[in-house]
């Protein structure tokens, strides 16, 4: 979940990030941050993702799902996710009751954007989003190569269930935290606001969650406050 070779300096400026669902004008801007992240690992020995990134034909259809996400920056895509109900057969057994967890694939941060803490914001984002989804579990799966991502997920409380070692796939390291934020994480730590809308069929097959707030961030209309999109210092 990172890219690029060296950081660049940050823009000076405070603006306000926001999530959306992608659309197909940004099948583009989402290949070419997955290929500067997949290059990256690549070029460190990282066998998590395909050498120049993923085919169209992979992505689009997260698009068309309505599964992907985007942060939007200033010039492009500060970060990517998809997150969906989709267990990856060869990973997750009828053992690990699939439906009872989403699941995060793709996430990608501009190096632009690194150590602003924008991965871990995501997390809790999709972990939010499990829990009004009534799912118990988040889960996801990386490079059974790579201990160091391995200790990443591990220090925003996943816990590592199990490697599947198969010959053919690069990922395999398991893991899966509970529903919602990270411990005593707070809503306002997330530093976007969450344009996405509603809950709806593409996660859980269900109709929109009634009541579930449109922005994270800050004080939402679950506890009596009003929504706000916290801006961050570049």
């Amino acid at each position: 979940m990172h890219s690029g070779t060296a950081r660049p300096t940050h823009p000076t400026t405070t603006a306000r990030l926001t999530l959306r669902r992608a659309d197909g004008s940004d099948l583009a801007g989402v290949l070419a941050l997955l290929a500067e992240t997949a290059d990256w690992l690549n070029r460190r020995g990282v066998r998590q993702w395909p050498a120049g990134g993923f085919p169209a034909e992979r992505i689009s259809p997260l698009i068309e799902e309505g599964t992907m996400y985007v942060l939007d920056g200033e010039d492009g895509p500060a970060a990517t996710l998809a997150l969906d109900g989709h267990a990856d057969p060869e990973f997750w057994t009828a053992e690990d009751a699939p439906g009872t967890a989403l699941y995060v694939h793709k996430l990608s941060v501009s190096r632009v954007y690194a150590g602003l803490g924008l991965g871990q914001a995501l997390l809790d984002w999709a972990g939010l989003r499990a829990l009004a989804a009534g799912r118990r579990w988040l889960r996801l799966d990386c490079s059974k190569d790579n201990p160091g991502l391995q200790r990443y997920y591990r220090g925003q409380r996943f816990t590592h269930l199990r490697t599947v070692d198969l010959p053919h796939r690069a990922s395999g390291a398991l893991f899966q935290r509970a529903g919602g934020l990270r411990g005593d994480v707070l809503a306002g730590a997330l530093p976007f606001a969450d344009l996405r809308g509603p809950l709806t069929g593409p996660l859980t097959g269900q109709p929109a969650v009634p009541g579930e707030p449109a922005v994270v961030g800050g004080a939402g209309a679950e506890d009596g406050g009003s929504p706000r999109t916290v801006g961050v210092r570049r």
